[in-house]
This record gives structure tokens, sequence and C-alpha cells, in this order.
């Protein structure tokens, strides 16, 4: 891995950590290379405080550290990408990144579908929702549903109609989401248990 530190007047590269999981951006440091070194060497990102002139180890005063994971440098060689395993919050401030953001797991599209089901789960007595609906009834009523998708989209997995295969499993996949809220669980809790069997 070739890094230019000479690009700078003063040898520093930007830094940008990233959480290994979450793939959230944390925050941005500066390294030189001694910095990059006593990482490498401690597994804890350390980076050069600009305004302390001097090696600074992310946790060192708190014990948030930032556990090492892994270190890529970009195309033009003057800036790293670091993954870490965080260990508490990361800003100085408290809070989970230095943009005063949750460090949580996003699922795009998925996330913000989830949103909507709570919102809908949260106001069960309004009468245009299809989802509050649902909820109205029961569980028994989501959970029958999901079946009953489970079913047809297995149908379709046999026919070679690949249009009616995916709205099925669209419509398996939602039902499922509306099942794990009525649960008390989100997919979130899913992923983690998927990933503890990996």
């Amino acid at each position: 891995m070739k890094i230019d530190f000479t690009k700078n007047p003063d040898n520093l590269v930007p830094v940008i950590i990233q959480d290994a999981t979450t793939k959230n951006v944390l925050m941005l440091g500066y390294m030189n290379q001694e910095a990059l070194e006593v990482t490498r060497k401690t597994q804890k990102v350390t980076f050069f405080s600009r305004t302390k002139q001097r090696l600074w180890t992310k946790g060192e005063e708190s014990g948030n550290f930032l556990e090492l994971v892994g270190i890529k440098v970009d195309c033009d060689n003057d800036t790293l990408l670091i993954s870490v395993n965080p260990v508490g919050p990361t800003c100085h401030k408290g809070t989970d990144t230095c943009w005063a953001e949750e460090n949580v797991q996003g699922y795009g599209f998925l996330s913000t579908l989830e949103e909507i089901i709570a919102s809908r789960k949260n106001d069960p007595e309004n009468p245009d929702s299809y989802v509050a609906s649902l909820f109205r009834k029961g569980i028994n009523k989501i959970a029958q549903k999901v079946g009953e998708e489970a079913v047809e989209t297995v149908i379709e997995a046999k026919d070679n109609d690949d249009n009616l295969f995916l709205n099925e499993s669209a419509d398996l996949l939602f039902h499922y989401l509306i099942l794990l809220q009525a649960k008390g669980y989100h997919l979130d809790d899913i992923a983690q248990l998927l990933q503890k069997r990996h």
C-alpha cells in the first residue's frame, strides 16, 4: 500500500473513519506516517492532532477507542479509508458520529418502509391505511397474510412469469416486515442473527 504523504506541506493525509458493520462514516481525521505505523502496531486508530501537534490515539482519555479492521488507500494515494469497530461514541461531544447521527445499520428503502410500517402501527385507527387495518385485526391475521404470500411466491417460482414471481416476493417481504413489527422486532434483529450464524 503506497501512501503519498508529500502532497500536503504538513505531510498529513485525510482519514475517513467508517464503521465496519454499519458502513456509516463516523469522523474525519489526519495521519502522518508515524500515526499510520502506530495504528497498525496497536490496532487502535491513532491520528496526528493538528491542534495539539502530536500523535493522538482516539479514546486515550475517554476509552472510546476505534479498533482497526482494515485500511484502504484511494486512487490518488493521498486519502485513507479506515474501517473500525468503535468502542462507544466516536465524537468528543458524546454522539455516535461527528455529525450527531446515530450509528445504526441502514437497509436503504427497506429501512424507509419499516418507518412507514411503524407509523401505521402507531396510528391503528387510520381508516385509509391497509397496514393499520392489519394491525387492528391482530397477529393471527398478519401471520395468515404472510403464509398466503409465501404460498403464492412458491407457486409463482414454479412458473415462468418472472414479473409475477417478483411481485409475489415483494408482497411476501412487505407482509413479513409487518409481522416482525407486530412481534416487536425489526429487520436489523434478523440481520444480526444471520450474522451470528455466519
